[in-house]
């Protein structure tokens, strides 16, 4: 009986290093799709590490700044998904950002929340790497 408990362990510990693997896995492909084409600044943020709250705040921010120095989007799409991977009922403009326009736009930025500074800083170490 022993060896059975020996079995369970091994696939308890072998599905929590699958899952392990397929979050590692999901980040680097995000992180990678960001380098590579236009992301939404929340999007980029994420990718960066920082949390999904956060993100959403500093994006807004950041969305701010380029308004207020004129930078327009890279790119504008049209889409017909919703934020939760559904189907939204109307199209939608979407706005994107390559990373040299988000480093452009963080060296506008001065945020004075504690959350929003460390999180700037984050940002700031994904788009120079």
């Amino acid at each position: 009986m022993a060896h059975l408990s020996i079995r369970r362990e091994h696939r308890a510990t072998r599905r929590v290093l699958r899952a392990q693997l397929r979050r590692r896995t999901a980040g680097m492909r995000l992180a990678s799709s960001c380098r590579r084409r236009p992301r939404s600044i929340a999007t980029m943020a994420i990718a960066a590490g920082v949390e999904k709250n956060t993100a959403a705040g500093i994006a807004s921010g950041l969305r701010s700044v380029a308004k207020r120095i004129g930078l327009a989007p890279a790119q504008t799409a049209r889409t017909r998904r919703t934020v939760n991977g559904g189907r939204a009922r109307k199209t939608r403009t979407v706005f994107r950002y390559t990373l040299a326009q988000v480093r452009q736009l963080l060296a506008a930025y001065k945020p004075r929340k504690a959350a929003f500074v460390d999180a700037a800083a984050r940002i700031a170490a994904f788009a120079t790497a």
